[in-house]
């Protein structure tokens, strides 16, 4: 059946394999099994050219593509009822022809408009019957002891219909996948810690964009499912697939960073300007943290909807699997340096729960908030943090002093601080880690182009741990003078850029948020301030530091007394500053008074310190109401656009990222083999 062809010149062809001759009399709409009652059985004993399959397909005009309906339902057709042969190298061939067939025909229908995936496919009137067997082979593939590359052809299978469209939500074949649900086998696998290692990722993944399928506007069954789920293995192998990714990704940004470390000066330097890029669109750690999103997503979704997820996050993780793509790594092919000989070895220990390494991440995607993908990152990073700090049991976790973890935080490179000066920190209760977090990012991210809303999520976060704190009288040994300081100086910069800013944003808002949490803190300190010491402390700093407070009291005068669209909240601002000018102008004068008694012009913080606890008596303040309420966290309405767009990203990233065509022939018969 073969034929060669000769060019011009007289040399010879490659001969063409018979799977691509049969795919040209396909193409032309040829029946090969009409006079051929053996031809389906032999065809799939052919390994498939995906690539061509592909191609050919993409080829197709409008017209052609309408006349060759016929044979594109049969070949689904038969696709499917291969699945159900005894001859296993026959099942997965049909599944892998099955995976190039579909994913070209979404592809082929997104670029010609007027065409339905359904009737291309399987036509109106079988697809659902067709979609049910397809489905209850996934099923028994996914759930029996069957090969690990057909199980990973199944996911990738399912991963192709899921991720045909953009807006997963107008995707119609995902509706068969909600009526004949996949949830339960899902789980099992993920129960199990072999097919875990192997499948995990592709699993949390499907079930992220399965959850995410018409989720505003219908019950989703696998929403419901995953709201209720109690089974521990299976919430333990969730979390432990989105740890190893993010573990993975943090062990190899720590060694690019160990590296730099301990090159010479010239090549810091060199890595130092190259450093500069590597958050640009297209730059290779972009691309891994955008590989990772996925997951972020699938952990805010746990996090989200599923309370019993909860416990998951600070337990244990004794599973090392890694995730199975390396595009969830940087620069993974290089082999890992020695690490036995260097003195932070103990400062690059793997952090070993999920809550941990996703500090730690955090500290490292925080640093790139220049680009609108790095932002999307960041928010969701601190959406997922808001919903952990609003949660008691989680609040509980993190505040334990007797679960204390050393936590390796990244500080992004300033010129007003040593360069690799991260904070390793020392062994403490992660509540006083994501302090540590914020706090970086509130003095870190001072620019031109504040990340305004970045920055309200942030302060969020701090709001919710400290009402905890105050709700719960918890007293954790935290410098609180960190937060003090980063808080201040948020204030003086949002001053000092006033003119450009309040152009472009509103910054009363952020800066009412930053007069609140102080407020808090004066009426409610003695509730979880550690020591009466750490209060006259928090006195110190706002006598210390009052021209920054005069000079946000002057700017909300300012805006307050005139017509613009700031005036309600430069008012509000302005309240909300009454026990914080109350404090300095009682002290003030108290302050002033023992100097001059003392003939001193420079007093030590000590001095001033007891002067302000000889004068609290005479101090009086205003009780302000709501200072430890705020509003609960709901993703509806205010963020469904923002989940909208992120989960377009993924569903972008994951259809580039499927591989159903490198199949090794000889592994499948070994796998087959060793099962029978």
């Amino acid at each position: 059946m073969t034929t060669r062809k000769r060019s011009g010149s007289g040399s010879k062809r490659q001969l063409k394999e018979k799977v691509v001759q049969i795919y040209e009399l396909f193409f032309k709409g040829d029946d090969l099994s009409k006079n051929n009652p053996t031809f389906w059985d032999e065809f799939f004993l052919l390994k498939p050219k995906v690539s061509y399959l592909e191609n050919e397909i993409m080829k197709l005009t409008p017209d052609q593509l309408t006349l060759l309906r016929d044979n594109l339902n049969l070949l689904f057709s038969q696709c499917i009822e291969t699945l159900s042969h005894e001859h296993n190298i026959r099942v997965v061939y049909s599944m892998q022809t099955l995976c190039a067939l579909v994913s070209s025909i979404y592809k082929k229908v997104t670029a010609e408009s007027g065409f339905d995936v359904i009737h291309l496919l399987m036509g109106f009137q079988s697809a659902e019957e067709k979609m049910q067997q397809l489905l209850h082979h996934c099923h028994v593939f996914l759930t029996s002891d069957t090969p690990d590359s057909l199980k990973n052809l199944c996911l990738k299978l399912l991963l192709v219909f899921v991720t045909g469209t953009e807006n997963v939500s107008q995707n119609t074949l995902i509706e068969y996948i909600m009526i004949t649900s996949m949830f339960e086998c899902l789980m099992q696998l993920l129960c199990d810690t072999p097919s875990r290692q192997m499948h995990g990722h592709d699993v949390v993944l499907l079930l992220t964009l399965l959850v995410n399928y018409r989720k505003y506007e219908a019950t989703n069954p696998y929403i419901v499912k995953l709201s209720i789920l109690d089974d521990e293995l299976a919430l333990n192998g969730y979390g432990q697939v989105i740890t190893a990714a993010l573990m993975e990704f943090c062990r190899q940004f720590n060694l690019q960073h160990l590296e730099a470390q301990n090159a010479s000066w010239l090549s810091s330097l060199t890595n130092m300007v190259g450093n500069m890029f590597i958050s640009e669109e297209g730059g290779v750690r972009t691309q891994q943290i955008r590989a990772n999103n996925a997951l972020l997503l699938a952990l805010y979704e746990a996090i989200h909807l599923n309370r019993n997820f909860i416990t998951t996050l600070a337990q244990t993780q004794t599973d090392t699997s890694s995730p199975p793509s390396p595009s969830n790594t940087l620069n993974s092919a290089h082999p890992a340096p020695d690490l036995s000989n260097m003195n932070i070895v103990d400062i690059m220990a793997q952090p070993s729960n999920l809550l941990v390494t996703f500090f730690q991440y955090c500290s490292i995607v925080m640093q790139d908030t220049k680009t609108e993908a790095g932002t999307h990152t960041v928010k969701l990073c601190f959406l997922i943090l808001s919903c952990i700090s609003e949660d008691q049991y989680a609040n509980s976790i993190m505040h334990d002093v007797s679960l204390t973890f050393k936590v390796h935080l990244h500080r992004l490179p300033m010129r007003h601080r040593k360069p690799f000066a991260d904070r390793a920190t020392s062994s403490q209760p992660l509540a006083s880690t994501l302090l540590d977090l914020l706090v970086e990012f509130i003095m870190s991210h001072m620019m031109k182009k504040l990340p305004m809303e970045l920055y309200l999520l942030c302060l969020g976060v701090v709001h919710r741990v400290l009402c905890y704190q105050k709700r719960c009288r918890i007293r954790i040994n935290y410098p609180w003078k960190d937060l003090w300081t980063a808080l201040i100086t948020l204030l003086r910069f949002l001053v000092q850029n006033e003119s450009n800013l309040s152009k472009k944003m509103n910054i009363f808002e952020l800066s009412l948020q930053v007069t609140n949490i102080f407020n808090l803190f004066i009426t409610y300190g003695d509730t979880f301030l550690p020591t009466p010491g750490s209060y006259d402390e928090l006195y110190y700093e706002i006598i210390r530091m009052h021209q920054v407070f005069d000079n946000v009291y002057s700017m909300g005068l300012r805006y307050s007394s005139g017509d613009g669209e700031f005036k309600d909240n430069a008012q509000k601002l302005n309240n909300s500053l009454i026990n914080i000018r109350a404090i300095i102008k009682h002290f003030a004068p108290k302050i002033e008074q023992w100097l001059t008694s003392q003939s001193l012009s420079t007093p030590s913080e000590d001095q001033i310190l007891e002067v302000v606890r000889k004068n609290y008596d005479s101090l009086t303040l205003k009780l302000q109401d709501s200072l430890d309420q705020y509003e609960r966290y709901s993703e509806k309405p205010k963020h469904s656009a923002f989940f909208i767009q992120m989960l377009r990203s993924v569903v972008g990233d994951t259809r580039q990222s499927i591989d159903y065509a490198s199949i090794n022939l000889q592994v499948i018969l070994q796998e087959f083999s060793s099962i029978s």
